[in-house]
């Protein structure tokens, strides 16, 4: 039997997930409880296997007494959730309510019933990020944020005065992308993120982030960008790569790898020879 393609909103339905953890009320955490899983779900622990819902909101229970209500942590999504078909699969932080490095760190895999709810879950504990990770993927979260906002001097501000910028082009560059040029500095970078803007039209400027990964001081961003060139009307899609390093907060090293071919061929109107 081929698997189903369960259509729901993946980020809203994690959140529904993690947020019957944290859950004070019993009334509305067993309703919850059963608007996330079928009659017969079952979750599947290093440890144990709890079957029904009885058994899983006595599981939360106990866990929400014990981490939450007694111990003072929180339960938070790293907002990674991916998904196809009838499939879920996330990752769970539990930090303190007050704030402070996170204790543990949970990965869950769902599968999902022809109503959505869930069957089957697997939640495995993972190593926790380093304090170093957690600050360079916070730095690249918020540079998509101002990248999305469209400000050059707010998403410069999120660079080092003096930064190793590559991008996959010659140095000599194409007169139709002038942006396109080797840059050194924070004042570089917001001239080139005003440039790109003076060339596009600012309101239809958008773009999809599919993956964040994290690696020490090293994040990788995968996704595309869609522009309106100004000039012509024209629009286009690029796929996209960006390699960013982050050190104490700031962004030391910026890569691009996009499809700088679709991008020329869009603002020069016609077919750029190879």
């Amino acid at each position: 039997m081929s698997p189903m393609d369960i259509d729901i909103d993946i980020d809203q339905f994690v959140d529904r997930y993690v947020g019957v953890w944290n859950e004070p009320d019993p009334v509305a955490r067993r309703r919850a409880i059963t608007e996330l899983w079928d009659a017969d779900g079952v979750e599947t622990t290093e440890s144990a296997r709890y079957h029904g819902h009885d058994a899983l909101e006595a599981r939360i229970v106990e866990a929400h007494n014990d981490l939450v209500r007694d111990a003072g942590f929180v339960f938070r999504s790293a907002d990674d959730a991916t998904g196809h078909h009838d499939t879920i699969t996330f990752t769970t932080h539990m930090i303190p309510a007050a704030g402070g490095d996170i204790a543990w760190t949970g990965r869950t895999f769902l599968t999902l019933g022809e109503k959505g709810l869930i069957r089957h879950e697997y939640q495995f504990t993972v190593d926790t990020p380093t304090e170093k990770e957690v600050s360079t993927r916070a730095t690249a979260e918020d540079f998509l944020r101002r990248l999305g906002e469209g400000n050059p001097d707010r998403i410069a501000e999120l660079f080092a005065e003096h930064v190793n910028w590559q991008l996959n082009w010659p140095d000599s560059g194409h007169p139709a992308v002038p942006w396109i040029r080797p840059r050194s500095t924070r004042a570089d970078v917001a001239d080139h993120f005003r440039e790109i803007a003076a060339f596009h039209v600012p309101e239809k400027s958008a773009g999809t982030v599919s993956r964040v990964l994290v690696d020490g001081t090293d994040a990788i961003v995968l996704g595309d960008i869609r522009q309106t060139v100004k000039a012509t009307g024209k629009p286009y899609t690029a796929l996209c790569a960006l390699h960013l390093t982050v050190v104490d907060g700031l962004i030391t090293h910026y890569a691009v790898y996009e499809d700088s071919l679709t991008v020329t061929e869009a603002l020069a109107d016609q077919p750029v020879h190879r």
